[in-house]
């Protein structure tokens, strides 16, 4: 039930965004959702695309250092309260997430939410037992 995600570390330069997102589309590769997170000499790009094993693979062949790091989605009502619900679970449960990012989806009145979390398992079963719904990474793409 994990999703792959791409991590792909850049250098901070002008261009380095551009670069990879024409890479992976002339790849013919279907980004979905991408978070950034940088510091003042590089940054970390974080993907989910549509074939992981593609891009990533595009990724090195373009000399680009890039992992795939396995991460967990959840999918939340689009109203106030239904993340705060799913965070809090994770809080009284011990789990800690090491980051997250949120995005739209095709369906009315939901948004899916990307986590890391330093016990994937542990995070997964809390969640299912409390009934948030955990998503795969076909979903993410239908």
């Amino acid at each position: 039930m994990y999703i792959n995600q791409l991590s792909v570390f850049l250098e901070n330069k002008k261009g380095r965004l551009a670069k990879i997102t024409e890479i992976l589309a002339e790849a013919g590769i279907d980004i979905r959702a991408l978070s950034i997170a940088d510091t003042t000499d590089y940054g970390i790009l974080r993907l989910i695309v549509d074939d992981p094993d593609k891009a990533h693979q595009t990724l090195k062949a373009n000399e680009f250092t890039v992992t795939i790091t396995k991460v967990i989605g959840i999918s939340v009502s689009d109203v106030p309260g239904a993340f705060a619900h799913a965070m809090r679970l994770l809080e009284d449960g011990d789990v800690q997430i090491e980051y997250a990012y949120a995005f739209i989806t095709r369906e009315p009145g939901k948004a899916y939410v990307i986590l890391r979390v330093n016990d994937r398992e542990k995070a997964l079963s809390l969640l299912s037992k409390a009934g948030v719904k955990i998503i795969k990474q076909e979903e993410i793409f239908n």
